[in-house]
């Protein structure tokens, strides 16, 4: 294929915008906030299972000390009655039998604020531990929206530079042979599609030329589009090509 060595140099802006292009869609589809983002997520759910445990326990705690008081209203109120009746009693084995009631009642509820004291402490650890889960939630939901939104804006970005380069690209396209970028396009699914020879360097794969191959080079006219004999590129020949 024959092609001016102007349009053969342009191939270099083309190559170098269809790098930008990769690379912004890399960083579109890939934003370096995603791993550490997927992380938190995890780690939410994580905690979020915690934070429920947590709930339960302090939910269990929060039942039983109403039962408690619920038994503690229940023997004051059978107190105040027996108190009430030993007041007008008159029988002294009635009486007798009242007092001995409430002594019992007296120790029962003993225990019942004991109870009631041990389960307090155990609902304040349990409030306790439900407030530093939800802290360490709020933490990682902070973490992740900042995140999530630097995210956005890296991704924001990335689709500007895509939108961009792709516009240049069809511009540079536009202006080349259709045969000459239909040949660069089919070299790029499997190399660079075209790079610069530089002081007989393909830079498109970094192989240094051998002796034959320059030479086929020197012989070979301007206007006819060569290829790297390593990656199979096309080689764009100029004054720093070392030939």
């Amino acid at each position: 294929m024959n092609a001016s060595p102007a349009d053969q140099r342009r191939l270099l802006e083309l190559a170098e915008l269809d790098v930008r292009i990769r690379q912004a869609e890399t960083a579109r589809t890939s934003p370096p906030q995603a791993t550490r983002v997927q992380e938190l997520i995890a780690q939410r759910q994580t905690l979020s299972q915690e934070l429920s445990a947590r709930l339960g326990v302090r939910d269990d705690a929060t039942a039983e000390l109403k039962r408690i008081e619920a038994d503690v209203a229940v023997v004051d109120a059978r107190a105040a009655r027996d108190n009430e009746r030993l007041r007008t009693v008159s029988q002294p084995k009635d009486a007798q039998g009242l007092e001995s009631e409430l002594a019992s009642l007296a120790r029962r509820k003993s225990d019942l604020e004991d109870a009631e004291l041990e389960v307090m402490e155990r609902l304040e650890t349990a409030n306790r531990a439900v407030d530093e889960q939800e802290a360490l939630i709020a933490e990682t939901n902070a973490e992740g929206s900042s995140l999530s939104a630097a995210a956005k804006e890296h991704i924001a970005e990335a689709t500007a530079r895509l939108e961009a380069s792709t516009r240049d690209r069809t511009a540079v396209v536009t202006t080349l042979p259709a045969d000459l970028v239909a040949l660069y396009d089919k070299l790029r699914a499997r190399s660079a599609g075209a790079a610069l020879l530089r002081r007989q360097t393909c830079e498109g794969c970094r192989m240094v030329l051998s002796g034959t191959d320059l030479a086929t080079l020197r012989q070979t006219a301007e206007d006819v589009v060569a290829t790297c004999p390593e990656c199979g590129c096309i080689l764009v020949r100029t004054e720093e090509s070392g030939l």
